[in-house]
């Protein structure tokens, strides 16, 4: 899987001070280069990955996004041709501070819903409400510094973006729930930004 990697990723790749983690860093790069590739119709070391604004990873001279977010050993990858992308994966059964998370992450609206759950419900609502902004921050290239309480998510009948600030406006987003086998749960955000981004 080392051969597809350009220069820049071996040198990051050994800088990995434990196996198991140089090894990860490997396979998920050499993964999302063949993703990227297939998508592309050209070899893996082909693809050139390049850091844009703030710092987020784009294709060079493709009108391809990409996103990729794993925890413990699972990773998802997302790709899209005409939209900007993001995807956030947590595993279901990750300890969170219910309370504290969703004051300082969780609209008004959200926290009144979580506090109407109980348990196990209640730790997975905000796991979900999280891989959504998540997903969404990593999209716009925001991550952390996005307004996370002022997005204000609904889950059911499935998530949606009830509001947000620009560049978050509803209209603009879709975000599709993903159940993955292991226990995980994943949320991809697809943003139709206007031409200006």
């Amino acid at each position: 899987m080392e051969r597809v990697l350009s220069q820049a990723e071996l040198a990051r790749a050994q800088r990995f001070g434990r196996p198991e983690l140089r090894a990860r860093y490997i396979v998920g790069r050499s993964t999302l280069r063949a993703i990227l590739g297939t998508v592309l119709g050209v070899d893996a070391a082909q693809v050139v990955i390049l850091r844009g604004r703030r710092g987020r990873p784009l294709v060079e001279g493709a009108s391809v996004d990409f996103n990729v977010s794993h925890t413990r050993d699972t990773a998802i990858f997302a790709v899209a041709t005409n939209a900007r992308i993001g995807v956030d994966i947590e595993h279901r059964d990750r300890m969170v501070n219910v309370e504290g998370v969703g004051r300082k992450f969780m609209s008004p609206r959200e926290q009144a819903m979580l506090h109407g759950l109980d348990g196990d419900a209640q730790r997975h609502a905000l796991l979900r409400l999280w891989t959504c902004k998540e997903a969404m921050s990593k999209a716009t290239g925001d991550a952390l510094g996005a307004p996370f309480r002022k997005l204000d998510v609904v889950l059911d009948p499935a998530p949606s973006l009830r509001d947000g600030p620009q560049p978050y406006e509803p209209s603009r987003w879709r975000l599709l729930p993903v159940d993955i086998s292991g226990g995980y749960l994943a949320t991809v955000a697809l943003w139709h930004a206007p031409a200006s981004h």
